[in-house]
């Protein structure tokens, strides 16, 4: 007589050999309490269970261990089990993310997947700033940042303001050596420095030698976005006696503004004024490195940016020395920047030989260095005052 069909056997009558072991059974936790011979018929000794199958419910699969994962400790996080595994696929989706992320912003990944180069926007902004922040450029580069490649591209622009904006006329070219050293010591005006960008041209195109001039750049020019950059990258040096004499060895043309900021700062009512040379840093430099001053006069820079007044507390604050007002400025924005189109004189005087007759022990003499700047001071003044009278026949003669 066949047995009773139970749990275990064949329920739905497919035929299932008796003998064959039993498909698994569902867990424990699902089952209600049965006997350990549950499975055994009437006729058959239900087979031994072992203890360990006892213990985890007849039939039921072996369970599959449980990977360890790194719990942190109080000295730090555990490092003597690797990550679970759960983590994994995480961590591959993070990295898909990247690399699509990167194949959609860089063209060099991405032309290796479509076959052509996808252009970036913008990229000739960007390849522009590059070439300037002198990327890939240190061989070529020298010690103070001028850039042979950079110089050459705003030399159009240089050479619109010199000879259609500004109409520039240069005398007195004879007075510079077309070797070694010399100190070009220059009045300062203009609010931002084109009197040293048109000096640099001046002497590069109308001299003889077509020499390099390297003019000092004051400190508050590099805190505007890019125009530090740019000085640096066309010749400009920034500011210092450090700086001035590592040139001077090296047999350089070196432009001084011993005006400073005060020079740029005047207002449009003490225009072609002079002030104080400072302490007379450059006649130390001319004495200690044995350079000829050559006192230079600018005539037309004064009025490019007529200053009604300034305001110097806001500007400080943001690390200029001053913010002008001009007739055009702030009304205008930044439009109201673009300097007016004065006609320009640059006049370059006699060489002053200093160091013959005093040697580079007169550099600490403190005495005698305020003597020979006021000199200087007083020898461009002169000079101005005749580019004055020979600018005011020109116009209205």
């Amino acid at each position: 007589m066949a047995g009773k069909q139970i749990l275990g056997d064949d329920p739905f009558g497919t035929g299932a050999n008796p003998n064959e072991a039993p498909p698994p059974a569902p867990p424990a936790s699902l089952r209600k309490e049965e006997p350990e011979n549950a499975g055994a018929t009437a006729a058959e000794p239900a087979a031994e269970i072992p203890p360990a199958r006892k213990a985890r419910g007849a039939g039921a699969p072996r369970p599959k261990p449980t990977p360890e994962i790194a719990t942190p400790t109080e000295y730090g996080p555990s490092i003597d089990h690797p990550p679970a595994a759960q983590h994994t696929g995480l961590v591959d989706e993070v990295k898909q993310l990247e690399r699509s992320v990167r194949d959609r912003i860089l063209p060099a990944h991405a032309g290796e997947h479509s076959g052509e180069r996808q252009r970036m926007p913008l990229e000739m902004v960007w390849k522009r700033w590059r070439a300037l922040a002198m990327r890939d450029r240190s061989d070529v580069v020298d010690e103070f940042g001028r850039d042979p490649q950079v110089a050459s591209r705003i030399e159009p622009l240089l050479e619109f303001l010199y000879k259609s904006y500004f109409r520039v006329s240069a005398r007195g070219m004879g007075h510079i050596p077309d070797d070694g050293r010399a100190l070009i010591v220059a009045n300062h005006s203009g609010t931002l420095p084109y009197d040293g960008a048109m000096i640099m041209h001046a002497v590069k195109h109308e001299h003889s030698a077509a020499r390099d001039v390297r003019p000092l750049v004051e400190d508050f020019v590099f805190h505007f976005p890019y125009l530090g950059t740019l000085m640096n990258r066309i010749g400009g040096v920034r500011a210092c006696p450090e700086n001035a004499e590592r040139l001077l060895e090296q047999d350089q043309l070196v432009a001084v503004f011993p005006e400073g900021i005060k020079g740029i700062g005047k207002l449009y009512r003490e225009r072609y004024q002079l002030q104080r040379f400072g302490r007379g840093g450059f006649i130390k430099l001319a004495l200690k490195c044995d350079a000829p001053i050559i006192p230079t006069a600018v005539v037309g820079a004064e009025e490019i940016h007529p200053m009604l007044t300034k305001i110097t507390w806001l500007a400080k604050s943001v690390g200029i020395p001053y913010l002008p007002i001009t007739p055009t400025f702030p009304a205008l924005g930044p439009i109201g920047l673009l300097p007016l189109p004065t006609k320009w004189f640059i006049a370059f005087g006699e060489p002053l030989y200093y160091n013959a007759e005093y040697g580079a022990e007169g550099a600490g003499d403190r005495i005698l260095v305020n003597k020979l700047a006021e000199q200087v001071r007083n020898r461009i003044q002169s000079m101005i005052d005749d580019l004055l009278r020979t600018r005011k026949s020109v116009l209205f003669g």
